[in-house]
């Protein structure tokens, strides 16, 4: 069809990329006595281009192909249809899932092989390749990966379904954000159809759903993903969920649905390490056919602590201008271009943000990170605190002993080590930084 990517290109400069990679680029067009027919992979999609898009594409479609309408439908184009002739029956938008291979918006560019492992999400990998290679077993069903913004949640979530297809190309494997699947219940509900909603769900082999947390306080959603839930459960179909933290912290999660969680693993993905940073840097690069130094990788890895979508947008920008410019990638150049990014990150990761973070994680006041108590309630925080912001801050140690109340260099140096020291032998005070970090990070 030669209407459609006309309509495509024309949607992609009114919609936001996220929706048209999301909701319009899955779709396959073809022509039926005359009519513009869209085929979405599953009935998710077609709902939303319907109730979001379904308007202007018939607009784009009229003026661009004299179309007389467009429909929807779920699978994919019949043989017999093509853009010349075709003789079929009225469009309907209630084909099987059956009706053509199954194709669940898992994103095929997110593999294991282009994920750059690090000390950080090295168990959230293994689990996640666990799960792909043997998917519905006890021991890892439901999988749930927790971290931050932008650790790689998602890129692992996509790599199990993948790694899950290429190991049985007839496997179901459908990807949803609790957003969607909130929006498809509601829609359900409406149109009184949550018989054919929940039928959805009996077809697949694994259901990856991204970012439970957005299911706190609606209620009617909850309540259902708890019986989908239970029903992929018992018919050993594997669930991969992610959430920026552990659920149990969620406020607006039901309990029993907190509970559901932790039935199988949860792992916990933490910021990237600055080895990891400079990998994740250097490989970027590649994909984007541009080589550059290890130095400049490192020196955005040592500038850019918090996640990886900024280091991409580092990346991003550096070999955009270096395109546009004619100019080689070298340290000045790197330093020169990036230079606001850093401003910006050394702003959202300041000494007073870090005691302001580990006063309220611990239960105490701003006061207590300066002043010089030495009870081990309040030593232990501000040591912690200390540490946090050499290790998240550019600051020299002068610097941070004197934003803790006008201590020196060696205090905090004592402090950082004792941290550290503490930290591999003291699970729980190891688990406090992991926290203190991603909520740093985010």
């Amino acid at each position: 069809m030669d209407v459609w990517p006309a309509c495509l290109q024309r949607l992609e400069s009114e919609f936001s990329q996220e929706d048209v990679l999301a909701w319009l680029k899955p779709l396959q067009a073809a022509a039926r006595d005359g009519h513009l027919v869209l085929y979405a992979p599953n009935t998710f999609v077609r709902d939303e281009v319907q109730s979001r898009f379904l308007a202007r594409i018939r607009e784009l479609a009229l003026h661009l192909g004299d179309r007389t309408d467009v429909f929807l439908d779920v699978g994919a184009p019949r043989r017999a249809e093509s853009a010349s002739s075709a003789r079929a029956s009225a469009p309907s938008a209630t084909a099987p899932l059956d009706a053509a291979p199954f194709r669940g918006n898992v994103d095929a560019h997110y593999t294991f092989d282009n994920f750059i492992e690090g000390r950080s999400n090295q168990l959230a990998r293994a689990a996640a390749w666990h799960a792909a290679q043997r998917p519905g077993e006890r021991t890892h069903n439901p999988l749930l990966l927790y971290g931050g913004t932008g650790l790689g949640k998602t890129h692992l979530m996509f790599a199990a379904g993948n790694e899950m297809c290429r190991l049985n190309p007839a496997a179901r494997v459908l990807y949803l954000r609790s957003n969607d699947f909130y929006s498809a219940f509601f829609r359900a509900l409406q149109e009184k159809s949550a018989d054919q909603f929940k039928r959805q769900f009996q077809k697949i082999d694994a259901l990856l759903i991204d970012d439970i947390q957005f299911f706190a306080g609606k209620d009617r959603t909850q309540e259902e993903f708890f019986h989908t839930f239970n029903a992929l459960f018992d018919g050993k179909q594997q669930i991969i969920m992610t959430c920026d933290r552990y659920p149990r912290e969620v406020d607006g999660l039901e309990p029993r649905l907190k509970s559901r969680l932790g039935w199988g693993l949860a792992v916990a993905i933490d910021p990237p390490d600055f080895e990891t940073r400079a990998q994740i840097v250097l490989s970027k690069a590649r994909e984007r056919g541009v080589i550059i130094p290890d130095e400049v990788a490192q020196l955005i890895a040592k500038k850019m602590r918090s996640n990886v979508r900024e280091l991409e947008g580092a990346i991003n920008k550096l070999t955009a201008q270096a395109g546009l410019l004619g100019r080689q990638v070298n340290m000045e150049f790197a330093q020169e271009t990036l230079r606001d990014l850093w401003r910006a990150q050394q702003h959202a990761i300041s000494i007073a943000n870090i005691q302001k973070a580990v006063a309220d994680y611990y239960g105490l006041q701003l006061k207590d990170m300066l002043d010089k108590t030495r009870t081990r309630s309040i030593a232990r925080p501000r040591q912690m605190a200390m540490a946090l912001a050499k290790e998240l801050t550019e600051k020299s140690l002068p610097e941070i002993g004197g934003a803790f109340g006008g201590r020196d260099h060696t205090t905090v140096l004592h402090a950082c080590r004792q941290i550290r020291q503490l930290m591999e032998g003291d699970s729980k005070l190891h688990e406090d930084w992991e926290k203190l970090v991603r909520k740093l990070s985010e």
